[in-house]
């Protein structure tokens, strides 16, 4: 939405109860007999379930902490949970576990609706949208906490309250059996969603940034792509879903690899566009740091960077194989040497604080560069102590689906069909095509290239390739799980060709030889506690 939405004290006040999903001891139930008279009241509860996903507990930064465990990026300033790194991990590093009680509550909240609308006799145009974006955003919230925590030996806890004949007796969520039952869970949560809600040409510019149909079966797609890592069966339905948002929802690829991540709000909702958190600078201070987060800290004295995410040699070096200077990696991210403007100015690209690996993200930066005054014109938050930007940060975007219906097709031996949809993109971006059939190795580095730096997910990309059939992907994988990233250091700022790499040890020199259990996180001990002996951990996590 153009205006960042926020839940509601009532809200706040109504589901307060549900912050602990998984707490043992029943908590009373919510009054909802003077709730959803009215339209303006069913808006209120759905922005609740949209207010959590932009904080910094989620995907504001801590989400992106895990990542440090593939070899894409490095850390800028050391953490107090290296455990994210070297995948040892214990589940109550704050950056999971926090987010892990965020998921449920947002389902929470989506329960709580879904079965108040539900009881109603007639809904009006708003609460039956409003139905829809319930569904969405709790299948939404239900897919993070299934993949990070799901396998086929168990899944992860879920209920729905609709499926009790009266009230919600706050009893403790059944952990299911697997996460294929998780997932077929979602697929029915999405379905629903699209049967409610409207498509995103039906809504206003007011409402522009709410679920709408072609976001769900975008989320189905996606689900069914992760379901394949355990029925290899579902890529089929991966390309059904992908092939139905181009022919029936008109997605694409945007004209540009630019205008993903532009601060033109007249841009934001292009043919790409499939889920984002759409976020402000200076005008609301509304949105997402994670720009502000991956930028030199203290930003050169003049903007308060925090510089805790930063790119690592081996992404650089991934993404050189399509060329020096070549359009991606300029717009994916800065190195030595590189011009670029920053609040007014054009600088040369160096670091000067903290761990300097040579890099900076550049995906996310186009805010800080426009106009001569980009925070009295309202690209950039004034306040650096939440330094959002003016963008519509992508969470899933059709490049991505696009690249999951390629890697379906070589699953099935096509690299023929695979190829065209791995060209469109490379292509879009004047990158050379690849000639002939594509492979696993075509895949596995336009999918890193093209998707570096975002919450695509490529930590998990790696863990479900390591347990895939084909043995090329499943190479490269394990080749990238088992290494170090490595850092660029100069010897003289000023001179590119004084620059060396070596292995990035801070943080990551006790990293575990990665195996198959470490797919998932374990549970927060917290969890695992209160639920009594009903929350079951993986027998490697215990």
């Amino acid at each position: 939405m153009n205006k960042y939405i926020f839940g509601t004290a009532l809200m706040a006040l109504c589901l307060s109860s549900c912050d602990d999903f998984l707490d043992v001891q029943p908590e009373g139930n919510t009054t909802t007999t003077t709730y959803f008279t009215n339209d303006q009241q069913s808006i209120d509860a759905v922005n609740g379930l949209y207010e959590r996903t932009h904080i910094e507990q989620m995907f504001g930064r801590e989400l992106f902490w895990e990542q440090g465990a593939a070899n894409d990026i490095v850390w800028g300033r050391t953490r107090s949970y290296p455990t994210l790194a070297t995948m040892k991990y214990t589940g109550d590093e704050s950056p999971i576990r926090d987010s892990y009680s965020y998921f449920y509550m947002i389902m929470a909240r989506a329960n709580y609706i879904i079965k108040s609308l539900l009881a109603k006799n007639q809904l009006t145009e708003i609460e039956t949208r409003s139905l829809g974006e319930s569904y969405f955003m709790r299948a939404f919230s239900h897919f993070w906490v299934a993949h990070r925590y799901g396998t086929d030996k168990l899944g992860v806890p879920f209920v729905r309250w609709e499926d009790f004949a009266g009230e919600y007796d706050n009893s403790i969520p059944p952990q299911r059996e697997t996460v294929m039952e998780n997932y077929r869970l979602i697929i029915e949560d999405l379905d629903m969603a699209m049967r409610y809600l409207p498509t995103f040409e039906e809504y206003g510019a007011d409402d522009q940034g709410r679920a709408h149909q072609a976001a769900a079966l975008g989320y189905k797609a996606k689900t069914y792509a992760y379901w394949a890592t355990w029925d290899e069966s579902k890529w089929n339905d991966v390309i059904t879903c992908v092939n139905s948002l181009e022919s029936e929802y008109g997605r694409g690829l945007a004209d540009t690899f630019d205008e993903v991540f532009t601060s033109d709000k007249t841009k934001f909702w292009n043919r790409e566009y499939l889920w984002s958190i759409p976020s402000d600078g200076g005008t609301t201070g509304g949105g997402l740091e994670l720009p502000g987060v991956m930028l030199e800290n203290k930003g050169w004295g003049v903007y308060n960077g925090w510089g805790q995410i930063k790119p690592s040699n081996d992404i650089y070096e991934e993404m050189l194989k399509d060329g020096e200077g070549n359009d991606r990696i300029v717009r994916s991210m800065l190195t030595y040497g590189q011009k670029f403007m920053f609040l007014g100015s054009e600088r040369t690209f160096f670091s000067a604080s903290d761990l300097d690996s040579g890099f900076q993200v550049y995906k996310y930066h186009e805010s800080f560069g426009m106009t001569d005054d980009p925070i009295g014109n309202g690209y950039v938050n004034a306040n650096g102590n939440w330094p959002t930007v003016r963008i519509n940060f992508p969470l899933l975007r059709m490049a991505e689906l696009i690249l999951f219906r390629a890697e379906a097709y070589l699953m099935q031996n096509n690299g023929a069909q695979a190829a065209v949809d791995i060209n469109s993109i490379r292509v879009r971006s004047h990158l050379d095509p690849i000639q002939g059939a594509a492979t696993m190795a075509d895949l596995y580095h336009e999918r890193r290239c093209e998707l570096a730096f975002e919450y695509s997910n490529h930590l998990f990309d790696l863990k479900r390739w390591h347990r895939s059939s084909n043995s090329d992907i499943k190479a490269l994988a394990a080749a990238e799980l088992n290494s170090r990233p490595t850092v660029r250091y100069y010897v003289d700022r000023n001179d590119p060709a004084s620059s060396y790499t070596v292995d990035y040890y801070n943080d990551y020199q006790d990293k575990a030889p990665y195996q198959d259990y470490m797919m998932t996180f374990p549970y927060p001990s917290q969890e695992v506690v209160k639920s009594n002996g009903q929350l079951k951990q993986l027998p490697e996590w215990q």
